[in-house]
């Protein structure tokens, strides 16, 4: 009975908070001089219903940089000095399949993860997270983003891998798999449920620590947003540069660690980090491959 009641108050927190109006008053302490960066962001909430406000915000944001971080890797797609850095050079993308890509995209990401943002801040308050000011610091922003790599890594991990088990695989996860020569945006191209579910791992890592460690801030999400965009851009991008980031950050698992998934099947289903295939010898076939590859690139040269 306790448990029911206790369900239900947090029930009718969640719907109050999911129409509640931004008022700045309410989330700046009595003391506290809000900075710049602090007024202009309560300002878009001021009068405003609180839940949607954030919600577009977060999704003109994943848009912006999920599509402006594919720009790069699609100009070099018509620039033939940048075709040897191609890790399947031999593989052309059609306009059809790029176009299909673009529609499912656009369909997913407007009615399943925009949804799922308007969603989130009345969630996140229920989950403690800090809404107010003052904004963390960029050094504690740093930290925590780095920590929601590691666990979002983690999940991904298992996650992917169970994704590739008969059903899973056949009826889900083949979808993702249609491209097997990978290319920047199609790091969302996948089944609904899978977005569903691998997007519980970008949500993890911010709840966990915000449970276990100290207070999470709504603002420290949207970098944390833009951060894994990033590199899942990356990771299906299709090229490996001289400047790409594994070639500094070794554990980094970049676009070769990622294409060569795509390209086999099999192996290294680690989202950002090389440590957990290691660990688990599911990059064994990668690492023969690789060696094939580099001697090859030295012959060439």
């Amino acid at each position: 009975m306790a448990s029911g009641t206790a369900t239900a108050g947090l029930l009718e927190r969640f719907v109050a908070d999911m129409w509640a109006v931004g008022d700045m008053a309410r989330v700046v302490p009595g003391g506290h001089v809000p900075t710049r960066a602090e007024r202009a962001w309560f300002s878009l909430f001021e009068g405003r219903n609180e839940a949607l406000t954030f919600g577009v915000i977060a999704f003109a944001v994943h848009q912006a940089v999920y599509y402006g971080r594919y720009l790069p890797y699609l100009v070099c797609d018509y620039i033939p000095a940048m075709r040897k850095y191609r890790l399947q050079p031999d593989k052309e993308i059609s306009h059809a399949q790029w176009c299909r890509c673009v529609r499912s995209l656009l369909v997913s990401q407007f009615f399943v993860q925009l949804p799922m943002m308007a969603l989130f801040l009345p969630a996140a308050k229920l989950a403690g997270f800090d809404c107010g000011a003052p904004f963390p610091t960029w050094p504690r922003v740093a930290l925590q983003v780095a920590v929601f790599f590691v666990i979002e890594d983690f999940y991904h991990y298992w996650a992917h891998r169970l994704f590739h088990c008969g059903a899973l695989y056949r009826r889900i996860h083949k979808v993702h798999h249609e491209h097997t020569a990978p290319f920047g945006i199609a790091a969302e191209y996948a089944h609904p449920f899978e977005t569903a579910v691998l997007g519980q791992g970008t949500i993890a890592g911010p709840l966990l620590f915000n449970h276990l460690a100290g207070s999470v801030h709504i603002t420290t999400m949207l970098v944390w947003i833009a951060a894994r965009l990033c590199q899942t851009v990356e990771a299906h991008c299709g090229y490996d540069f001289p400047w790409s980031t594994s070639r500094w950050l070794p554990f980094w698992a970049g676009a070769s660690h990622h294409d060569y998934h795509h390209m086999a099947f099999v192996d290294n289903f680690a989202s950002t980090f090389r440590w957990w295939d290691r660990a688990f010898g599911t990059d064994r076939r990668y690492q023969a491959h690789e060696a094939r590859r580099t001697r090859d690139k030295i012959k060439t040269v």
